[in-house]
């Protein structure tokens, strides 16, 4: 297989999925970093290598490697703060450049929407890393549900318990709205896009309550704009309250309901909490021959199936392990970068969707919208190409 080179768009706590790269398309490695900080091109250089050439804007790097369409960068991945996606994949994009995009998409349904007209205008592939979809608990839960297991899916309720939230959005840009939008985004993108997949079809009316329960109370605040995520994380932060060194703008939910109706008439709902003491995420999918659950979202933790009828049983009639995922993201990860690089080189239809993902984010704004405007039910718009360009099944 001849070398191809790809680039690093934003060398932040993300930028690690590039390292994917070398040890599944033999010979291809990183070769360019884009960071704006003299901190992103250390980081840039400690994951790919003292050779990665650094610059400082996708201009830069475009021309800088024989400009548009020149064939010579093999694809960028993008892992840039999320209101910056719609500037840096639609620049990629012109120029010819095949984009992996992080989720979510965009922290706009207008964004998102752009995005997918530049791809399907440019005919360039563009691809959204809803990584989920390749979890080893997400596959499991789609192939019982494909083959009939719990028959028709009727509902599909999801608790997400972020264990973690206070020390993952409440200390830096993820706690300010203009910079997040909502973590019903951030964070929910990823369960909103799985419900979405699990049931086979987009929310088309959401509805929300939600509050900022605890963070906002806390006065130890901090920018730490000159740290990343590892440098300050701890289980030993607890209870919530106690936290310190929060960002110094906090204005996004930290405990978020939304209930939403599909398409294809299924009903689902998504709670998410940033203050629990433990860290998973809990889908019960509903049909109208039996109920599936998922106890633990990686290695270790069980899917069970209901089949017939029952008083209590927690231990259900069929149990079914979930294997790999020992590392939470990283399989996951591997298997969605790989995807991706097979995408790019040959156009086959991919388990995740840029069109799902434009339609996670827009179910998430407009979650938002409703939990900030007292609950009002919201008709989510529909994107205007239908499908568009570098869809996947």
């Amino acid at each position: 297989m001849s070398e191809k080179l790809y680039a690093a768009i934003g060398c932040g706590a993300r930028a690690v999925i590039g390292t994917h790269i070398p040890a599944l398309e033999a010979g291809s490695r990183i070769a360019w970093a884009v960071d704006p900080t003299p901190a992103g091109w250390e980081r840039a250089r400690s994951l790919f290598g003292d050779n990665v050439v650094c610059y400082s804007s996708v201009a830069e790097l475009i021309s800088a490697t024989g400009g548009p369409h020149s064939g010579t960068i093999a694809g960028a991945i993008v892992a840039t703060p999320d209101d910056t996606h719609a500037q840096v994949a639609s620049a990629l994009l012109r120029a010819g450049i095949g984009v992996y995009l992080e989720k979510p998409m965009a922290i706009t349904y207008e964004d998102a929407d752009e995005i997918l007209r530049v791809a399907h205008q440019s005919g360039t592939p563009l691809y959204v890393g809803h990584n989920m979809r390749h979890m080893s608990v997400v596959r499991l839960m789609k192939r019982l549900i494909d083959e009939g297991a719990i028959g028709r899916v009727q509902a599909i309720w999801c608790r997400h318990f972020v264990g973690n939230g206070g020390d993952y959005y409440f200390k830096d840009w993820h706690a300010d709205r203009s910079r997040s939008g909502t973590l019903l985004l951030q964070k929910g993108a990823h369960d909103i896009d799985v419900i979405h997949y699990l049931a086979g079809a987009s929310t088309e009316l959401v509805q929300g309550l939600g509050d900022l329960m605890i963070y906002g109370d806390i006065t130890s605040r901090r920018d730490n704009s000159d740290r990343t995520m590892p440098d300050w994380f701890s289980l030993d932060h607890w209870p919530p309250r106690s936290q310190q060194d929060l960002n110094p703008v906090i204005d996004v939910e930290d405990i978020s309901m939304i209930q939403m109706r599909l398409s294809n008439g299924v009903l689902a709902s998504y709670q998410q909490c940033h203050f629990t003491p433990d860290y998973w995420r809990n889908y019960t999918v509903i049909g109208d021959a039996g109920r599936l659950e998922n106890f633990g979202d990686g290695e270790g933790g069980v899917v069970r199936v209901w089949n017939r009828r029952h008083a209590y049983a927690p231990e259900g009639d069929l149990e079914y392990p979930i294997l790999g995922d020992a590392g939470g993201h990283e399989d996951a990860d591997r298997l969605t970068m790989a995807e991706f690089l097979r995408f790019l080189n040959s156009g086959e239809d991919t388990v995740t969707s840029a069109k799902d993902a434009r339609d996670a984010v827009a179910t998430a704004v407009f979650g938002a919208r409703s939990i900030r405007s007292g609950g009002v039910p919201l008709l989510i718009p529909e994107h205007e190409h239908g499908h568009g360009h570098g869809h996947g099944h």
